[in-house]
């Protein structure tokens, strides 16, 4: 139990998630840029944010995943990255990734 100079209590965070640690600010904005980004389709109309969440196969998910993971592999390998790409690479990968769990967790 924590107790605060006000006398408010609250739990331990000992055994929870500390979000803050795990994740970094800059590669979420970098991942929510490619995101907005991919908000717009190639016949230029718009898909809502959430629409990955109605359901994309796993199969579908592990394709681009793998097709992302070797372009990402073949610029390092060249040393060819330049930011904008590393950016574009790394976060389809995250993407794919996301969708793959998120997935697999629903339909568990």
């Amino acid at each position: 139990m924590r107790t605060f100079d006000t006398g408010a209590t609250r739990d331990d965070v000992d055994n929870k998630p500390r979000y803050a640690g795990y994740l970094s600010p800059e590669v979420l904005k970098a991942y929510g840029r490619y995101m907005l980004k991919h908000q717009t389709m190639s016949d230029g109309s718009v898909r809502a944010p959430d629409n990955w969440k109605r359901g994309i196969d796993r199969a579908a998910y592990m394709d681009s995943l793998l097709r992302h993971v070797i372009d990402l592999w073949d610029a390092f390998e060249h040393e060819e990255l330049e930011l904008a790409q590393t950016e574009e690479l790394c976060s389809a990968i995250l993407f794919n990734a996301q969708g793959f769990l998120y997935e697999t967790i629903r339909n568990r």
